[in-house]
């Protein structure tokens, strides 16, 4: 019931995706959307850099004391009426959750958006079961009648155009007038807010994703545009909450920290229109809430990156600033990727969740320009990361041969300073003198990646450390 990662088929999923005229026209709205909106945030906030600062050290801080952390948090959440739950991995995780909606007699699940959810494939899960899961995030709604994974994820269905969602509801909505007019956006929402409204208040059980677990009251935090997250844990007998163990934070002073840099982050907002603290399940003097409380913390695979070079990965909190910036997510959207967790934090976290035999593809997928990384609100070095997964990619032999073979004559040379640049120097003038004429080349020896898709420019002569030293040396005369 897990969802089935096509990672491996990274590029074949990218040429798909680079020859869909419609989604390269919706990812026009990545670039367009979020990356000015985050740069005026930021720069409205004299301090943001240094929250930034903050935020990492947080993180830091959390990851290295996560099991005294994780154990405050139990006893918190105990002590106010709810249950925690650990689940090592996604079966454990859908067992246990599946046990708790039997116990309720569930029929109806209103879902808010979790990619924790998608990560351990609880709908399919759940639907075999006899139950009936209902995305209520209007992005997670649509993608779910699609049958497809989110694209992005914060903005599950950034892929899409009107018209494509228009399709979508005239297809499953057969319930509704067929000459209704849903040319416009606010006709597509209006008809999506009345069919959800029907669904929270037939639900049985509520699942949430959560932002934040806070070790020090045993709340869980989550952030929402559209406020089914609240319907979704408010009105059903039952909330769960599902994340994984580095979500948690020791205060809720930590807690404020990172909220002020996510949503910046993220959207490019002050803060989320809906920011949800829940703290248990409904106290005799609530007016609302659930009646049972239950937290599944899920590892899958996390505590196995504590302590080791991928660590800083866990201080991630989700806000897509680095896939909005990423030119490659530009260029092949997040399905491309081919599991849950697309963009540069996927390139790192998905190896490290699935194994690298199954998304050594995806570290590849970067031009390393650095951007993920300037904006990241905690600071994660995800360049260095991928480096890392590259690293472990090639001693494990998972890369091509004849990449292997053409990185080891490459090192022989590096390796030998005095050949390396009586090669280069002979191979660069090579070239020149063959491209002199039309000044490039339609096909290269050893080229074909570049030359199938574009011409290689004809060097113009002489190595980069025979220029460089030409300027250095003409910089010294002039001095």
């Amino acid at each position: 019931m897990s969802v089935h990662p096509t990672s491996p088929k990274f590029k074949d999923n990218a040429r798909r995706a680079l020859g869909d005229a419609q989604l390269q026209r919706a990812l026009g709205n990545v670039k367009k959307g979020f990356i000015e909106k985050r740069a005026a945030a930021a720069a409205a906030l004299p301090e943001f850099e240094d929250l930034r600062d903050s935020a990492r050290d947080i993180k830091d801080h959390t990851l290295e004391h996560l099991d005294l952390y994780l154990e405050r948090y139990e006893e918190k959440v105990k002590a106010s009426g709810g249950h925690v739950h650990f689940a090592r991995d996604a079966g454990e995780a859908r067992r246990i959750i599946l046990d708790i909606c039997k116990a309720q007699g569930a029929k109806t699940i209103a879902k808010g958006k979790s990619m924790i959810a998608e990560e351990i494939g609880i709908n399919a899960y759940l639907e075999a079961a006899g139950m009936v899961p209902v995305e209520t995030d209007l992005g997670e709604y649509i993608i779910q009648l699609r049958h497809e994974m989110p694209s992005h994820i914060i903005a599950p269905a950034v892929h899409l155009n009107a018209s494509q969602v228009e399709s979508d509801f005239r297809r499953v909505h057969t319930h509704l007038d067929t000459d209704r007019d849903l040319s416009e956006p606010v006709q597509l929402l209006t008809e999506a807010r009345a069919v959800l409204r029907e669904r929270f208040l037939a639900a049985d059980v509520g699942i949430t994703g959560a932002n934040f677990l806070v070790a020090e009251t045993g709340t869980s935090i989550i952030v929402t545009n559209e406020g089914n997250g609240d319907l979704s844990q408010i009105l059903p007998r039952t909330h769960i909450v599902l994340a994984s163990i580095e979500k948690v934070v020791p205060t809720l002073e930590d807690a404020s920290q990172l909220l002020r840099v996510l949503a910046r982050s993220a959207t490019g907002q002050d803060l989320s229109v809906y920011t949800t603290f829940s703290t248990g399940p409904r106290r005799p003097e609530d007016v609302d809430g659930p009646d049972e409380y239950h937290v599944v913390i899920l590892d899958n695979g996390r505590s196995a990156m504590l302590g080791t070079s991928f660590q800083e990965m866990l201080r991630c909190i989700r806000c897509g600033a680095c896939m909005n910036h990423c030119p490659v997510y530009h260029a092949v959207g997040g399905h491309a990727y081919g599991w849950v967790y697309p963009g540069p934090m996927g390139a790192v976290l998905t190896p490290a969740l699935i194994g690298v035999d199954k998304g050594g593809h995806l570290p590849n997928a970067s031009t390393f320009c650095g951007r993920c990384e300037s904006v990241c609100p905690v600071r994660i070095p995800l360049p260095k990361l991928m480096r890392h997964w590259r690293e472990r990619e090639f001693e494990h032999h998972l890369t091509p041969a004849t990449m292997r073979s053409g990185l080891k004559f490459w090192a022989f040379f590096a390796r030998r300073p005095s050949l390396y640049r009586l090669a280069t120097r002979l191979g660069m003038g090579a070239l020149a003198l063959a491209g002199r004429r039309s000044g490039r080349f339609a096909s290269l020896p050893f080229a074909g990646g570049w030359t199938k898709h574009r011409d290689f420019p004809a060097p113009q002569g002489g190595t980069f450390q025979q220029l460089w030293k030409r300027e250095r040396a003409g910089k010294r005369d002039r001095s």
